[in-house]
């Protein structure tokens, strides 16, 4: 559900961007509410999305991509033998934890994005096939696919949450008290 994304300073353009970003995030967030562990990892749907499974992935993304920007490894490298763990609570993790996790990766991702002198400065792709060999992106790009990234899954967490209980986003909009 789109909330309404408060008008950035004039020219405030990593204000606008962040903001954005952080209303996605509350979309998925607000999926979560009053849900246990059990539920969040149901997969309603043929899909094996979970909402606890999109919650991991965004957090993971997020971070994976912030810390290529700053010319480090994702704190997860994931390959053909894992990636069925980026989507699904495995061992000991919880909604909370997750929760918790993405908050932290969230003031990570503002923190950078506020220091960079230049939303135009890039770094290098990872060597994946899937992308341009010694392609580079932009500060901006990055967080352009987080926005990206995170309303699509944001998408994806409405229906599976109606699915499970029938609640809407209007409902949990106003479950969440905004």
């Amino acid at each position: 559900m789109v909330t309404h994304v408060p008008s950035e300073e004039y020219g405030d353009e990593r204000g606008a961007l962040l903001s954005f970003l952080e209303e996605q995030r509350g979309g998925i967030r607000r999926s979560l509410l009053g849900l246990t562990d059990e539920q969040a990892a149901a997969k309603p749907s043929a899909s094996e999305l979970s909402l606890g499974g999109l919650l991991k992935h965004v957090a993971e993304v997020e971070q994976g991509w912030i810390a290529r920007a700053k010319g480090e490894g994702p704190a997860v490298e994931r390959e053909a033998s894992n990636w069925h763990e980026c989507f699904a609570l495995v061992g000991d993790e919880t909604v909370a934890s997750q929760l918790a996790y993405w908050e932290k990766v969230a003031a990570e991702t503002e923190a950078f994005a506020r220091s960079v002198p230049s939303l135009d400065e890039t770094f290098p792709l990872p060597d994946q096939p899937w992308f341009p060999p010694e392609g580079r992106v932009s500060v901006r790009w990055v967080l352009l696919h987080l926005i990206r990234e995170t309303a699509r899954h944001a998408g994806h967490a409405d229906i599976i949450r109606e699915s499970l209980d029938g609640k809407t986003a209007f409902e949990l909009v106003a479950l969440a008290g905004q």
